[in-house]
């Protein structure tokens, strides 16, 4: 296996001011051999103020071992809930896609399965991508002749609507608390599917604290309205945050420290007096540093979606 990784932007591209010296990466873990392969990036949540490892190497390797050429995308959060994203993370993920795609000969890539992986709020920017791409413009010509639209998601206890069942903590980190009724319109997702969105596979548990089953059901709904191939998979129990739900995952204590960066610089700047906080900004910093970090229990039931997504991944990108 070769591992990679790159930043997603060029010198003068980035421009997120509360990164405070962070930059969006992209990691790699490719077959070395000649066979073109199908394409999985892997997008972790965190509420867009993290991003969790549990949601990501040990993801990636799962999708490599099925014979993906796979990918990690590690994209800009807001762990002190300062400066909302707006359509930062979007561009991020938009990159990626364009990246890969320019990059198919080199990794083997097939140009034509390139899909998308991404876990609760990392499943609203997949989603947002699936159903978006044709908004986010890319300024670079070296990947303005790559299309960004996924060809296949898989959404993984997703964020989806902005409405009475949202996962309010990710939109005000995305939006802001003031964000206007359009801007939540436009990132309620169940309201954006047209018949040009990507194919879209669904998971969820129907005991899910934080991010209600509803956010899939209405995305699910949505695509079936529309003519956008879907499966809707919801298993009987389970907590927030399952990823692969294997004991394997449960036990790993996920040493690859990638996905921590942002948290990382930003408490490195904070402890050095660079940036002035409160007490509840330094534990909102830190807990983004630690997401994923604590006590996981598997769960047998839940843990086979990965097969039935490759599955229908197969079916769907051919």
């Amino acid at each position: 296996m070769k591992q990679l990784k790159a930043k997603l932007w060029e010198p003068g591209e980035y421009h997120y001011k509360g990164a405070y010296g962070f930059e969006p990466m992209i990691y790699g873990y490719l077959h070395e051999d000649d066979k073109e392969r199908p394409c999985m990036i892997v997008v972790p949540g965190g509420g867009y103020s993290s991003v969790s490892p549990s949601e990501s190497e040990v993801v990636a390797m799962d999708f490599f071992e099925k014979g993906y050429q796979a990918f990690v995308c590690v994209y800009t959060v807001n762990p002190l809930g300062r400066m909302p994203l707006k359509l930062q993370a979007l561009r991020d993920l938009s990159r990626a896609v364009r990246w890969v795609r320019g990059k198919a000969g080199e990794f083997r890539v097939n140009p034509n399965q390139v899909a998308i992986c991404g876990f609760s709020a990392g499943g609203h920017l997949c989603g947002s991508l699936c159903v978006h791409f044709s908004d986010v413009s890319e300024e670079n010509a070296a990947y303005a002749g790559f299309s960004n639209r996924p060809d296949a998601a898989v959404l993984a206890y997703p964020v989806i609507t902005s409405g009475e069942k949202a996962h309010r903590g990710s939109f005000d980190n995305l939006l802001g608390k003031d964000a206007t009724e359009e801007e939540l319109r436009y990132m309620s997702l169940e309201l954006q599917v047209t018949e040009q969105t990507t194919p879209c596979f669904l998971w969820h548990t129907e005991t899910d604290d934080a991010v209600p089953v509803e956010n899939s059901y209405l995305m699910a709904e949505a695509c079936r309205e529309k003519g956008v191939p879907y499966a809707l998979h919801v298993f009987s129990e389970g907590c927030h945050g399952l990823s692969l739900a294997t004991e394997a995952w449960a036990n790993s204590d996920y040493s690859e420290p990638y996905c921590s960066e942002q948290s990382r610089i930003l408490l490195e700047k904070i402890d050095k007096g660079e940036i002035s906080v409160t007490q509840e900004e330094r534990m909102m910093a830190e807990g983004s540093y630690n997401c994923g970090q604590g006590p996981k229990t598997a769960a047998a039931e839940v843990a086979v979606w990965p097969v039935i997504a490759d599955a229908w991944l197969k079916k769907v990108m051919g």
